[in-house]
């Protein structure tokens, strides 16, 4: 089987960045006295892949909704921030060279359920940039990980790609495109009948039969 082009999910696919996210998440919370709550990386894993929306949510329902996400919004602020001053390589392992040999042969696009500049940060911090073709998330459009695979399908014409991720919600994202969904098994959780399952990201080159 070969895929005219691969979509990839970013946290738990791509690379790990809950310790640098739950330590800048944390700082946030500080600035409220009256917030006992603390974020872990193992907790965020639990939380990656959610909406935005949903993640505040989940982690601050003792706060009104304005209050939870105008903080989660200061959350985001911070991650950047905390992201962009990092020196730690965060890639799992083989992705950047992985990557840079598929984007040879084959189209390769971004949809993950975060916020706004996220992605743009992982590129820049990667420099992996040249390698994506086009990328989407709910905070450029306000709509879930299924649209928007079924966006960045129609407005560049792919006809049979393949979604790459995580968690459970991925394969339910890529079932409501209508598209192949494989499973990265190192990632953050598990998942029910996957199409595909990689055990490491270099996999992709053999399991869709390109070349290294």
């Amino acid at each position: 089987m070969k895929p005219d082009s691969i979509i990839l999910d970013i946290d738990g696919t791509l690379w790990n960045s809950t310790p640098i996210v739950a330590e800048a998440w944390n700082k946030a919370l500080e600035a409220d006295p009256s917030i006992a709550f603390r974020f872990t990386p193992q907790g965020l894993t639990k939380l990656f892949g959610h909406p935005m929306s949903e993640i505040a949510d989940l982690s601050f329902p003792f706060l009104p909704e304005k209050e939870r996400y105008a903080l989660m919004d200061t959350c985001c602020e911070l991650e950047h921030d905390y992201l962009y001053a990092s020196t730690q390589n965060l890639l799992y392992p083989g992705v950047a060279d992985t990557i840079r040999k598929l984007s040879k042969t084959c189209p390769l696009f971004i949809v993950s359920n975060c916020q706004s500049g996220y992605i743009e940060l992982f590129l820049e911090k990667t420099g992996l940039g040249g390698c994506i073709t086009d990328f989407e998330c709910p905070g450029g459009t306000g709509m879930g990980k299924g649209p928007n695979i079924r966006l960045v399908m129609e407005r560049n014409h792919l006809k049979s790609p393949v979604y790459v991720g995580d968690i459970e919600g991925d394969r339910a994202a890529s079932k409501e495109a209508g598209i192949p969904f494989c499973h990265a098994a190192y990632g953050f959780g598990a998942v029910t009948d996957p199409d595909y399952v990689i055990r490491q990201f270099s996999d992709l080159l053999t399991l869709f039969t390109y070349s290294a």
